[in-house]
């Protein structure tokens, strides 16, 4: 009986929170100024599940959420879990074409939308049922349905809580399953990691249809802290920021720097957690010179966020490492053969340890391509160096291979981000009947740098077959956890070629 009744309250983790500490704040929003204890929290996520219950959803269905970061989308993902749904957040960013397959691969019962959603949500729908949480509109509204007595269900930790796509950056994406302990490992290993505080808040501008803006929502409830919603755009950000005077923040690299551009961050942080993409180490410096305790992790949806992350302090020290592995999380570097490589050597990284997913949603071929006997097969190359610490180097697909040669393309971007004016840079391969391969990229500048630029830059720092052949410029395409898009960035660079070779 004591352990039915334990994993209702690992399960139900908000009403168990608010429970332990009912006036604590639970969220803040800096768009409204709204702040919810966890007693209030509580209150409307037990509203809100019961109108879910009246439209039938129940243990095991699956809710897709397609809403922006706000107050009800946290409470739609709580609501989720007290009756017993699986989450499936959904970019509020993709088209109606993209929608249509990820809602079709997901098994969704229901989709919870809004008014700048719900459009795309019909036409995307199919025969799953759309309810909004707006009142206005075509779909059902959600709050209009009388709430309904529903059963506290009972769960395995091994039962799944949410399902995620992966970027889906290198190839079509997937549906990562993250069960109830891999979310609570993650929480808690992050805890060992970063340290937590009664009256820590931890702020994130992230989409929640990523880990890197669902995580935080999960642990804060955990850690009976408070959740602070922030704007995306960094001047809004940064205000926020000042006027919030948070603990802890989760920001991309790139946003990241646009803030140092913009001005200080506040000096109530305890710690800046950067994911979604790697961070440069020019940025690592900068922190390091301005006192931001900037901690560069490496994760995937995965592994339910973080892998290793650099404590405040250790990245400046050893610019480019991403830190030690999290307690009980395992690193494995393996060489092309699958076997293990002593410390120092590179290799694919391999991961092991209670928040690794069990696999991708009923598709049992990519799950088992994805996994060798030391654990999840990342894709990417890196290499543990003699103090146990990870550096991360590029994904084995995005090597590329020119006329035999190999070419790294972090080493590309290195040499381009050195140049004047460049603010950031992304290198592929292009197809070439001649080389194998052609290096190409795309160059976001700060003001009107040329090819010629560029490529009198590049002889002075990279061996001929390095140099890219194809160069454009404009804004990196990126996905919502700030990794650049490379299936979108190659697209650009193609047409790039084409308007050039014609």
């Amino acid at each position: 009986m004591y352990q039915r009744i334990l994993l209702r309250q690992v399960r139900d983790w908000l009403g168990h929170r608010s429970r332990v500490t009912p006036d604590a704040a639970a969220l803040v929003d800096t768009a409204s100024g709204a702040s919810l204890t966890f007693a209030d929290l509580d209150a409307e996520v037990e509203a809100l599940a019961g109108r879910l219950a009246a439209e039938g959803v129940c243990v095991d269905d699956h809710v897709g959420m397609l809403l922006d970061a706000s107050p009800t989308a946290v409470t739609v993902v709580h609501a989720a879990m007290r009756v017993g749904g699986v989450l499936v957040p959904l970019s509020t960013r993709l088209t109606t074409a993209e929608l249509e397959p990820r809602i079709e691969r997901a098994d969704l019962d229901v989709l919870v939308c809004e008014a700048g959603t719900e459009a795309r949500a019909l036409d995307a729908a199919g025969d799953v049922r759309v309810v909004s949480v707006d009142a206005d509109g075509e779909a059902a509204a959600i709050g209009a349905t009388d709430p309904q007595p529903f059963d506290l269900p009972e769960w395995d930790a091994d039962d799944p809580l949410a399902m995620l796509y992966t970027s889906g950056t290198t190839g079509a994406p997937k549906l990562v399953v993250l069960t109830v302990m891999n979310v609570l490992s993650s929480a808690s290993a992050s805890a060992f990691r970063l340290g937590t505080l009664p009256d820590d808040r931890w702020a994130s501008p992230l989409s929640m249809s990523s880990m890197g803006g669902l995580a935080p929502l999960y642990r804060t409830t955990l850690y009976g802290t408070a959740l602070v919603l922030c704007p995306t755009d960094p001047d809004d950000l940064l205000e926020a920021l000042g006027d919030q005077r948070p603990t802890g923040v989760s920001l991309v690299p790139t946003l990241l720097a646009r803030l140092l551009e913009e001005g200080d961050l506040p000096d109530s942080l305890r710690f800046v957690l950067l994911g979604g993409a790697p961070a440069p180490d020019d940025l690592v410096r900068e922190c390091g010179e301005r006192g931001v305790p900037v901690c560069p992790t490496y994760g995937m949806t995965e592994t339910a966020s973080q892998v290793a992350t650099a404590r405040p302090g250790e990245a400046p020290a050893h610019v480019g490492t991403v830190g030690r592995p999290l307690l009980f999380t395992e690193v494995t570097v393996v060489d092309d053969h699958g076997d293990p490589l002593p410390r120092g050597h590179g290799g694919e990284l391999v991961v092991a340890g209670p928040t690794v997913t069990a696999g991708y949603y009923d598709d049992p071929a990519a799950t088992a391509e994805a996994f060798c006997p030391h654990g999840l097969l990342t894709g990417d190359v890196g290499r543990v160096d003699a103090e146990g610490r990870l550096w991360v180097g590029d994904r084995k697909a995005d090597r590329i291979i020119t006329g035999g040669q190999n070419v790294d393309p972090n080493e590309v971007v290195a040499a381009l981000r050195s140049l004047e004016g460049v603010r950031d840079a992304a290198v592929v391969g292009l197809p070439d009947e001649e080389w194998g391969e052609r290096v190409a990229a795309l160059v976001e500048t700060e003001n009107g740098l040329d090819e010629s630029s560029v490529e009198a830059h590049c002889r002075e720092r990279l061996a001929g077959y390095k140099l890219p052949r194809v160069v454009g410029f404009g804004p990196l395409p990126r996905t919502e956890s700030g990794t650049v898009d490379r299936a979108a960035v190659r697209e650009r660079l193609e047409a790039v070629r084409a308007t050039t070779d014609s």
